[in-house]
Formats: structure tokens, sequence, C-alpha cells
């Protein structure tokens, strides 16, 4: 893969990774009004209060996802999401690439 090819599909796919994050959170259950009730969401939340005694644990996967789904990406979590999102489409055009061959 050339180097121009790489710049734009890595950069193709951070650009929306960051785009989908809202999205593919809302459709999971986190939203800015709460978890959505009978949403995958829902059943994550369940399944960590069980494993709690009851409650969700601060700073968990279900709470750090629902933070995310009620405010929204900070500047951190836009750099990690674009960081996975670019290096996954790198991945993916390259096991395309290889398949195709």
């Amino acid at each position: 893969m050339g180097l121009l090819t790489a710049a734009v599909v890595g950069t193709l796919g951070a650009g929306g990774a960051v785009v989908a994050a809202p999205f593919v959170l809302g459709a999971a259950g986190f939203t800015a009004a709460g978890i959505t009730a009978g949403s995958w969401a829902a059943g994550m939340m369940s399944a960590a209060a069980v494993a709690n005694g009851g409650a969700v644990a601060a700073g968990s996967t279900v709470a750090v996802l629902q933070s995310l789904g009620a405010v929204g990406l900070g500047t951190a979590a836009t750099a990690a999401v674009a960081s996975v999102g670019g290096a996954a489409a790198l991945a993916l055009n390259g096991a395309i690439k290889e398949w195709g061959e």
C-alpha cells in the first residue's frame, strides 16, 4: 500500500469512527436521557449491577459508555476513537488487498 493510500484510508477511517461513535452509542442504548430500557446497554448495566452487588461501579465500562452517551466525546475520547478507527481502516484495507492477491 502506498503512502498516499495509507494516509487517505487512515484519515477516512478516523473521521468515520468519530462521526459514527455518537450514533453507535445511541443505537446501543447509551443516550442523553439515560440507558434505554430493553437495550443492549440495559443488559450490560444489569450484568454489571449483579456482579457488583446491586450497583454499577464508577469508572466501569458501563459507566464510561453512559457518560459518553450523555455528554458526547471529549477531546481524549475523540482522539482515542479516531486512532482506533484509523488503525482499523488500515488493517482492513491491508487484509482486503492481501486477500485479493
